[in-house]
């Protein structure tokens, strides 16, 4: 089951049926029977002005975004999908503060669901910078489904490393 590597954290039992579904070649029509359709963000600045739409929908009061774009070397290097960065200067007299968003490459090409999960994800660490059950408690606001795509997300990483593109 170390294959399985996107969902380790999930009981024997879960793991046991996504191995039948890729044993039996049925994830890829699971997949796209449920997200038939890929997203038309492919631009950082599409992406920038996506997110910022999100954020301007439900986190009105928060700071404003300073960055938001792709990165190819993001799931390598930080064993992640997506970033937020914070960076506080001093500028004269004043605090200044910049916050970043960093979405996987690997997303420029999936369900539209799946890139509004991971930009939902990085949003609430504008208000929760740790991962704990107020963060979830936002994620959910922002995004219902949240957890089921989160879990569905992995269904589709776990299928595009160990068979390849599914769109």
């Amino acid at each position: 089951m170390d294959t399985l590597k996107y969902l380790a954290g999930y009981p024997a039992n879960v793991t046991d049926q996504v191995q039948g579904l890729l044993d039996g070649d049925k994830l890829a029509g699971l997949l796209l029977k449920k997200y038939p359709v890929v997203h038309d963000v492919r631009t950082d600045k599409a992406l920038y002005n996506y997110t910022v739409e999100l954020k301007n929908q439900f986190l009105r009061q928060s700071n404003p975004l300073s960055k938001v774009a792709y990165d190819d070397k993001l799931d390598v290097l930080h064993q992640a999908l997506g970033m937020h960065t914070f960076v506080s200067r001093v500028q004269g007299g004043n605090l200044k503060a910049k916050h970043e968003i960093r979405v996987g490459s690997v997303f420029k090409q999936s369900p539209p669901e799946f890139l509004r999960m991971i930009v939902v994800h990085e949003l609430a660490h504008l208000r929760e910078k740790q991962h704990n059950k107020a963060f979830y408690n936002l994620c959910k606001y922002m995004e219902p489904g949240y957890h089921q795509l989160e879990f569905d997300m992995r269904l589709y990483l776990t299928y595009l490393d160990l068979v390849g593109k599914l769109y």
